[in-house]
């Protein structure tokens, strides 16, 4: 796929997240925020909190990946690696439909600060559009990202960001059945 029309298809879901976090959960009351599943799973709260933890591991990479990366105007073709499109399609929710526990470090608490958990998520989604932007002028395949669960893996910058993104699509989706 064209790098153009893949990230720019990536800003525009980026941009979903954020004005549903914004429109949806910003306003929410702590006690729906913290309402636990009625299936037994996380809170609106624990979903935003468990995409938080990957935002803090991811981000820092994709930014310090995109500051340390070539310069590139050219039309840039992207083709995802056999990790990256496993990583990817594991995490879709319309391909996915597998249940994953999360890995440590990543599994929520229960007791949050639901509004400064909201705000994270939301400054998260901005900071990932300005990456986005920042990434249509760099040869991302040349950008390698260790994966959070074995670092010695890496995917190419443009798989770690697609994976990042459907992460939160999975997760989101999650936080929209407690509403």
């Amino acid at each position: 796929m064209e790098k153009l029309l893949l990230l720019n298809q990536l800003e525009n879901q980026v941009e979903r997240h954020l004005q549903q976090a914004i429109q949806k959960y910003q306003n929410l009351p702590d006690e729906i925020l913290l309402k636990p599943s009625s299936s037994g799973g996380w809170s609106i709260a624990q979903c935003l909190e468990h995409l938080n933890t990957y935002g803090d591991y991811y981000l820092p990479l994709f930014e310090k990946g995109l500051v340390e990366g070539q310069d590139d105007l050219s039309i840039e073709t992207i083709k995802s690696t056999w990790l990256g499109k496993l990583a990817i399609d594991s995490m879709n929710p319309e391909k996915g439909k597998k249940k994953f526990n999360a890995m440590k470090g990543h599994i929520p608490e229960v007791s949050l600060d639901a509004k400064a958990v909201v705000a994270e998520f939301i400054n998260q989604q901005e900071q990932l559009l300005q990456i986005l932007r920042t990434a249509k002028n760099k040869r991302i395949q040349q950008i390698k990202i260790p994966i959070s669960i074995a670092k010695f893996l890496k995917l190419h910058l443009g798989d770690a960001i697609r994976f990042l993104i459907i992460h939160n699509e999975r997760h989101i989706r999650q936080a929209n059945r407690n509403l």
